[in-house]
């Protein structure tokens, strides 16, 4: 543990993330320290440790370098509560001359173990194994030395001694770690001024696709309805402006209120035109399609579902499919329609359906069923698939 040393959860400049894991615990040793339950990160250069959160924030946390590790090894330990798990020893090489403080400095152990509730996920043990393996700090630590040396034979030609700066010991690393620092922060400045512009152009794109839309619905003849329906589906690929996220609301409940209200304006008019219904995973490609590089998970966009009041509502069939529904929709006037259908096709499976109305699969399937159990329909399930047909029995 005294190869570690205390830093901030931030990437330097050349290092890149690799992988994460969480509930990891760290051994001195064969010895068990106090860090356990924390978050490991597995960058191209470090591995860091931190408390649950602090490495998402860019909090305190220390790091091993990599260029430490001599060898890694898998041990298999006895739990209790979870059986059999593994850990992970690291042998590691002798303490370097420029190693900074870090949460132990002196101990006997020339190795540490990383160990997880349930061992460590073999996907990152795999790219802790491929990240010592490919050094890519060897090839950093190459360049930023060619890069020292042209400048010390720069500053030699000078001729000025004043213009000299010590690139050696303590002094000669704050002004390395200075120069990187600064260099990082004027790509970030940069970086976000080109991001300003796009979203700039991004809110001035959609502004226009409001303005058009909004000729498309007056429909004054101008437009023929092929080039309709392709000019919604160009519009609907731009997304939406103002997405909601958890960042600008204040709390769990506020974000998923204004998400479900988000949810209804931008679907009401695709649910409408699919015929009062869709189904929830066509509904979460078209959230994360509008909203571009802020996706939902499926489990934030179930709970905003929940929540919707309005023309739009969640319907849960009893089989478990779960569908957004206009409230207007009348179950009725669909079963009669699919009923017509059935008696005009003689049969119908439930792909058979979707392709004629235009709807999913599970939706179709769901229409059937529906018609099913209040027995104007009857199945007929044989090798050849589930087809239903009219039930003459009920007439």
């Amino acid at each position: 543990m005294n190869r570690f040393e205390h830093c901030q959860a931030r990437l330097s400049e050349n290092e890149c993330f690799v992988a994460k894991e969480r509930n990891i615990k760290l051994y001195d040793g064969d010895e068990k320290t106090s860090y356990e339950d924390g978050e490991v990160v597995l960058t191209s250069h470090r591995l860091l440790w931190g408390r649950n959160g602090e490495i998402g924030r860019g909090g305190n946390a220390f790091a091993l370098r990599l260029q430490y590790v001599v060898s890694l090894e898998e041990e298999e330990a006895s739990s209790m509560l979870f059986g059999k798990k593994k850990r992970i020893i690291m042998r590691l090489a002798e303490l370097r001359p420029d190693k900074k403080s870090g949460p132990m400095d002196y101990s006997c152990a020339s190795f540490v173990k990383i160990s997880g509730r349930n061992g460590v996920d073999p996907a990152f043990v795999q790219a802790l194994h491929a990240t010592v393996s490919a050094r890519v700090w060897v090839a950093t630590d190459d360049c930023e030395s060619a890069q020292l040396k042209n400048n010390s034979s720069d500053a030699g030609a000078s001729g000025n001694p004043a213009q000299r700066q010590l690139r050696t010991g303590i002094m000669g690393i704050e002004r390395s770690l200075a120069a990187k620092q600064k260099q990082t922060d004027e790509n970030i400045n940069l970086a976000f001024q080109d991001l300003g512009k796009l979203m700039e152009m991004a809110k001035d794109m959609v502004a226009v696709t409001k303005i058009v839309s909004a000729k498309i619905r007056e429909r004054h003849g101008e437009i023929s309805e092929d080039e309709t329906v392709r000019f919604k589906s160009y519009l609907m690929s731009l997304g939406i402006d103002d997405p909601v996220t958890r960042d600008s609301t204040r709390s769990n409940s506020e974000f998923f209120l204004k998400l479900s209200q988000q949810i209804c304006e931008m679907l009401l008019d695709p649910i409408t035109e699919a015929g009062g219904m869709m189904s929830l995973a066509d509904v979460y490609c078209r959230v994360n399609r509008a909203r571009g590089v802020e996706l939902l998970s499926p489990k934030d966009l179930l709970d905003a579902c929940k929540l919707l009041i309005g023309p739009i509502k969640l319907r849960i069939f009893p089989s478990g499919a779960m569908v957004l529904q206009l409230e207007s929709h009348d179950d009725e006037l669909v079963l009669e329609r699919t009923f017509e259908l059935v008696e005009g096709y003689t049969s119908v499976s439930a792909d058979e359906l979707a392709q004629v109305e235009g709807i999913s699969l599970l939706l179709s399937k769901e229409r059937l069923l529906a018609a099913e159990a209040v027995g104007r329909l009857c199945r007929d399930e044989s090798i050849e698939g589930l087809r239903f047909y009219v039930n003459k029995f009920a007439h």
